[in-house]
């Protein structure tokens, strides 16, 4: 809390200690956006603003910010940043390359971000749509159906390499002696740091079928490999193999069934919607 006493500036004189507000005409409370909380020259600070700032912040800032002291503190903080920006604007500074450049790189930015939460928006109505109309159905009988072909779980080390001829070396390597996998993945492997060295557990359905397939093909402990996907070429070890009650299977087969009967209409959209994968190579 001490950060917003620091910057409180009693020489500020604002109207902030007084709310003002045009007087409603059927006498009903007036709305945030309306109620003054200070005055910067011509500029005003609501409360509908200060209301969104102290929003962002943390719970214990929050609260902070709905005392008597930490309202003044903020609205004076508010007040301070409007100050700073008018004089800066008095200085043309907001004419300058290095503004419009940063602000058109935001601008970009938010654009960006804009674009991709309609679009994540979308998706989910969309899918929202499919639930309605009934195309993603799953029965209990779907389900005890797949249960009975899959009811385990593997779990896996992968190295990923993003050549062959590199993949089809420290294949052979780790043929010859498991014990390096550890070293050979940390000098080897284009997978991304956080997610070396850590093990993946999985559903058939659940991962990429390709690898599922090796997996649920090979022993426990044995090194399997090089298979090529989108991300590279990847050797693997099946760490060990679980069977799972239909109890614990059944929420995660469901979604594995929804995700297919969704893959289904992607795959039929196709034929509406020309699709076409550009490989780096072409």
């Amino acid at each position: 809390m001490k950060k917003y006493c620091l910057l409180f500036l009693p020489f500020l004189v604002l109207t902030a200690c007084q709310k003002t507000q045009e007087p409603s005409a059927d006498g009903t409370e007036p709305a945030a956006a309306d109620i003054i909380v200070a005055r910067v020259g011509s500029d005003v600070i609501t409360q509908q603003q200060l209301d969104d700032r102290l929003s962002v912040l943390p719970q214990a800032d929050r609260k902070f910010g709905q005392t008597a002291v930490g309202r003044r503190n903020f609205i004076n903080l508010l007040a301070r940043e409007r100050l700073i920006a008018l004089d800066a604007k008095d200085e043309k500074l907001d004419q300058s390359d290095v503004y419009l450049t940063a602000m058109e790189d935001k601008r970009q930015q938010l654009k960006d971000i804009y674009e991709e939460y309609g679009n994540q928006l979308l998706g989910r109505l969309w899918e929202q749509s499919l639930a309605e109309k009934g195309l993603l159905n799953v029965t209990d009988e779907d389900i005890s159906a797949y249960y009975d072909k899959y009811p385990y779980e593997m779990t896996i080390k992968q190295i990923i390499i993003s050549d062959a001829q590199t993949a089809d070396a420290v294949y052979r390597e780790l043929r010859r002696a498991k014990s390096r996998w550890n070293t050979l993945e940390k000098q080897y492997s284009t997978a991304p740091d956080q997610s070396k060295g850590k093990e993946i557990t999985f559903m058939p359905g659940e991962f990429i079928p390709e690898l599922e397939v090796i997996a649920a093909n090979s022993p426990t402990g044995s090194v399997q490999g090089f298979v090529k996907t989108a991300q590279g070429f990847h050797i693997i070890m099946k760490t060990r193999e679980h069977k799972l009650t239909l109890k614990e299977a059944a929420p995660r087969i469901r979604t594995v069934l929804e995700n297919q009967k969704i893959d289904a209409v992607l795959n039929a959209l196709q034929n509406k919607y020309k699709v076409v994968i550009y490989e780096e190579d072409e």
